[in-house]
């Protein structure tokens, strides 16, 4: 688990690249009360994301405090206690994100809940397809109160209602996340922005992961390890530049779709054989359709030249394997 590694991770940067005024972003899944308290005994600074479970501790304490407006959409509020600094950050676009999750698993959890009304089961049976529904709804599956009877039988029904109480608190609390830091210095705009550095990890793994489809492959050797990850390295260097220029040059575009038009041209060799026994070989690429020209003059890109023709002399390239052989 990444919160068992923390602690011993802290160390390897400090013992490799030294102490410096350095600012630990992480997950809320990463850090524990442990590494925390170590963290603030070594002088290292941090910001993490911090389970939803403490803001309703903290939620009394935050009424009385003003928002502050970051950018469009998103607004934050500064709590200091005596340990740290707590900053809640409340985002619009998150608000409409995870109530659309929650109402598509909140309608397919409730049709689940129907069906099964209407099946002729045993409570063995009924419980087990009850927990797997549950499992596939996930957080929203508190939200519903079931019932079913307590002891076995040859058939048996359950009874669901909406916890609209409880439903009503989450509604409160959605697009809501909290951060805590020991940064007392910084203003809680400044701290926010430090966080949402995060995002951009995030999106890096997903281009690794899909546009790239860079994957784990298990060498034999530590020069072969660190050489695959040279090049993957190399190949996201290549992706984060395409996506600059298209940024500047054709916005809206994204390396993706580019690769994809792209991936219709292709270098092909064509081999000619000639009367005196040799090959005549003509490198070529495709010519590039009204939409690969198009992406080309908005990248300000231009095609190389046709490679110049090779020709090879087939006997005496037989010869010579047949002496290697």
């Amino acid at each position: 688990a990444d919160s068992t590694t923390l602690s011993g991770f802290l160390d390897r940067i400090e013992n490799r690249y030294g102490q410096a005024n350095r600012i630990w972003v992480m997950d809320r899944g990463i850090p524990t009360e442990d590494s925390l308290a170590k963290m603030r005994r070594i002088g290292a600074s941090y910001l993490v994301g911090t389970p939803k479970g403490r803001l309703t501790k903290l939620e009394q304490a935050f009424l009385n405090k003003p928002w502050a407006k970051v950018r469009d959409g998103v607004q934050v509020k500064r709590l200091d206690t005596d340990e740290d600094v707590y900053v809640l950050a409340q985002s619009d676009a998150r608000i409409d994100k995870e109530r659309g999750m929650r109402r598509k698993r909140l309608r397919r959890y409730i049709e689940r809940l129907k069906a099964l009304q209407g099946q002729s089961l045993t409570r063995d049976q009924l419980l087990m397809k009850l927990g797997a529904a549950k499992h596939d709804a996930g957080r929203a599956a508190n939200l519903v109160k079931v019932t079913w009877p307590k002891e076995a039988s040859g058939t048996a029904s359950l009874e669901f209602s909406l916890d609209r109480d409880r439903l009503r608190q989450v509604r409160r609390r959605e697009g809501r996340y909290l951060l805590r830091t020991n940064l007392t210095a910084h203003e809680p705009d400044a701290l926010w922005k430090f966080y949402i550095q995060l995002t951009e990890v995030e999106q890096a793994f997903k281009e690794i992961k899909h546009d790239l489809a860079i994957r784990p492959i298990f060498h034999k050797t530590e020069e072969r390890i660190e050489a695959h990850i040279f090049v993957a390295f190399l190949a996201y260097c290549l992706q984060v530049t395409l996506k600059a220029k298209l940024r500047a040059l054709a916005g809206g575009t994204t390396p993706r779709e580019v690769l994809a038009k792209f991936k219709a041209m292709q270098m092909v060799d064509v081999h000619l054989p000639t009367t005196d026994g040799r090959e005549l070989t003509l490198s070529r690429y495709t010519q590039p359709e009204a939409e690969h020209r198009m992406l080309l003059d908005q990248l300000r890109l231009s095609l190389p030249g046709q490679p110049p023709p090779k020709i090879t002399a087939a006997q005496a390239r037989q010869t010579t394997a047949e002496l290697a052989l």
